[in-house]
């Protein structure tokens, strides 16, 4: 087993387009092409296209595929329609969180699970164990798959000179197979910047058709390749959990404010049930340290892992923080004390390297795009 980073099908294009590479989940990554700040405004205003290859593809087949998922996730996977996706988690026993997934629904009884990167492994031997006695199977699909995403307000309109894909009739968290540029995709209304954008899924082998299609069509509206760096600040501005960060194996749903994606009333048993019932129980009487956003009053950045204090005393951590290039201060999400979780409390600081320096709590996100 070597230890190199794997590579994706883009590899020789982003090394062409100077990007500064980074290894992240045992993948060779764009970290930036040029200014990271330039990327997300462009995101934010126009368009960005992504590689996000490294994103694990599990694909579940076979009569029981739906009893299995339900069994398998905390979700209600059975009442997901063909041609839609939901956003779902898989626990471990304890309620635990193992990773935060989205669910596609391909086909009567087929289905895609993406996984983080650095979770695909963890994802696949679970959903392999817990398949165990189901007439269903499990399929690494990993090597499948090269992933691209248009993101921005300008995608819709790029994306539609390359495809006559119904575009107008793809809802949010839906996905369709089409032909984009030549190429056979599917395509997901998904997304992890807060804008509207597609996914798009293609076989590596069609990857940089696909890239240099998309770059050529964006070229009138202003879309600009993208790394992971504003990825971070746009997902952060968006207000959405990071595995690792916002979420991790000592936090079940609940903890993470995100028990609404446990569904307790699906038929039949799911792995952690027990545990996490008693976690909703517990965040019904003694609620858990609540996730909040905090804004900067000066320009210090802080960083995951950062005490959040009030009075002297430690009352929460920073599991996220960035200078928010929107905002045009420094951001960062913390799970910090109920008592001081309400959002415009003051007398909150984050030590940053031994300074208390103010800020204001606010609600998730920071930023909401207009519709």
């Amino acid at each position: 087993m070597s230890n190199a980073p794997r590579l994706t099908a883009l590899d020789a294009l982003h090394r062409s387009l100077d990007a500064t590479m980074t290894d992240f989940a045992g993948w060779d990554m764009p970290l930036r092409y040029a200014s990271e700040r330039d990327e997300h405004n462009a995101v934010r205003t126009k368009a960005g296209l992504f590689d996000l290859s490294h994103m694990g593809e599990i694909t579940v087949t076979g009569p029981q595929a739906a009893a299995f998922l339900n069994f398998a996730l905390v979700g209600n996977i059975g009442t997901v329609a063909v041609g839609r996706a939901r956003y779902t988690m898989i626990c471990a026993e304890d309620g635990g969180i193992l990773d935060d997934l989205i669910v596609y629904r391909l086909g009567d009884t087929e289905y895609m699970v993406v996984a983080n990167a650095g979770n695909a492994q963890i994802v696949l031997d679970a959903l392999t164990a817990r398949a165990d006695g189901f007439d269903a199977e499990v399929r690494d699909d990993r090597d499948a798959y090269a992933l691209i995403a248009v993101q921005g307000p300008e995608s819709p309109a790029i994306l539609a000179s390359v495809t006559d894909a119904d575009l107008d009739g793809l809802k949010y968290y839906a996905g369709l197979p089409g032909t984009v540029a030549g190429v056979p995709a599917l395509i997901a209304r998904t997304g992890y910047t807060g804008e509207d954008g597609f996914e798009l899924f293609v076989a590596p082998e069609h990857a940089e058709q696909l890239w240099q299609a998309l770059t050529a069509a964006g070229v009138p509206h202003g879309l600009i390749p993208c790394g992971l760096s504003c990825r971070d600040t746009l997902r952060l501005e968006a207000g959405m959990p990071l595995y690792g960060h916002e979420l991790t194996t000592e936090l079940t749903p609940f903890d993470a404010g995100l028990g609404r994606v446990v569904k307790f009333e699906k038929e039949g048993d799911f792995v952690g049930r027990k545990a996490l019932e008693a976690a909703a129980e517990r965040a019904e009487t003694a609620p858990p340290r609540k996730l909040v956003g905090l804004i900067a009053e000066g320009r210090r950045v802080p960083r995951a892992g950062f005490p959040v204090v009030a009075e002297g005393q430690v009352i929460g951590q920073v599991t996220s923080g960035a200078p928010s290039p929107t905002l045009g201060k420094p951001i960062a999400i913390a799970y910090v004390d109920a008592a001081h979780a309400a959002p415009g409390t003051t007398g909150v600081g984050v030590d940053i390297r031994g300074s208390h320096e103010p800020y204001e709590v606010v609600t998730l996100p920071f930023y909401k795009r207009q519709k």
